[in-house]
C-alpha cells in the first residue's frame, strides 16, 4: 500500500455486513480487520486478496480493553492515522421473555454491544482525528418482545454513537449511522430462524449500497 491508501478499520469483520463490507471497500481501502475467528479472518483476507485489495488482519476481542489498545496503537505506530471505522461486532443472545433472560447472555451483551463500543471510541476517535469518519449500524428492537438483551444493549450502543455525533458535528471526526436492510446474516438467522432467507438482501448487495452512502 502507498502512502495515500485510505484505511479502513473494521470491528466485527469475520462474517455478514462486516466481512461484506470489508470486500466492498477493499479496491479503495487497506482494511484492518478485527475479529475473534482467525479462520473467517484467513478467508476474507483471500477474498479481498482475489479483489486486488490488501488487509491486516487482528484476530482480537473487542471486549479485550487491553487488546484494542494495542491494535488501536499498532495503527496509530504504523500509519499514524485511520480514515474510516466501522464497527459491526455484536452478540445477538437468544430470544427470551425479559424474566427468563440468561445472566451470562446478559453480561455477554452488555460487554459486545455497549461496553465494548464505549471503550473504542475513545481509542480510535484520535486516530479519525477531524476528517475521518467512523460508522454504526442501527437495529431498533428496543422494547419488542423477547428482544430484552439485544433490544436494550444494542439501544445503548445507539445512544452513545448519536451523542458522540451529536457532539462532533462541527469539530469532526464525522459519525453516521446507518439503517441496513435485512440481510441473511447469522444474526438474524438466530432471532428468526424459520425466515424465508431467499427474500433478504444479499451482504454484498447490501453493503455496497452503504459505502456508496458514506
Amino acid at each position: 500500500m502507498t502512502q495515500d491508501t485510505k484505511l479502513a478499520l473494521i470491528t466485527g469483520a469475520s462474517r455478514g455486513l462486516g466481512a461484506a463490507l470489508a470486500e466492498a471497500l477493499a479496491p479503495t481501502h487497506h482494511i484492518v480487520a478485527v475479529a475473534r475467528t482467525t479462520g473467517a479472518l484467513e478467508e476474507l483476507d483471500d477474498r479481498i486478496k482475489a479483489r486486488g485489495g490488501s488487509a491486516t488482519l487482528a484476530p482480537m476481542d473487542v471486549t479485550d480493553p487491553a487488546a484494542m489498545a494495542t491494535l488501536c496503537r499498532g495503527i496509530h505506530d504504523r500509519w499514524g492515522r485511520l480514515d474510516l471505522w466501522l464497527h459491526t461486532a455484536i452478540h445477538a443472545a437468544p430470544l427470551s421473555p425479559a424474566n427468563f433472560v440468561d445472566a451470562k447472555d446478559w453480561t455477554k451483551s452488555v460487554a459486545v454491544n455497549a461496553t465494548a463500543t464505549s471503550v473504542l471510541i475513545p481509542y480510535v476517535a484520535p486516530l479519525l482525528g477531524e476528517t475521518g469518519q467512523a460508522v454504526f449500524f442501527d437495529d431498533p428492537r428496543a422494547g419488542q418482545k423477547f428482544f430484552g438483551a439485544y433490544g436494550a444493549t444494542k439501544a445503548a450502543q445507539m445512544a452513545l454513537a448519536c451523542s458522540w455525533a451529536a457532539e462532533t458535528g462541527r469539530t469532526g471526526p464525522r459519525v453516521t449511522i446507518l439503517a441496513p436492510a435485512p440481510m441473511p446474516t447469522a444474526l438474524r438467522a438466530r432471532f428468526f430462524p424459520g425466515e424465508d432467507r431467499e427474500a433478504l438482501t444479499p451482504c454484498a448487495v447490501e453493503a455496497a449500497r452503504l459505502v456508496s452512502l458514506l
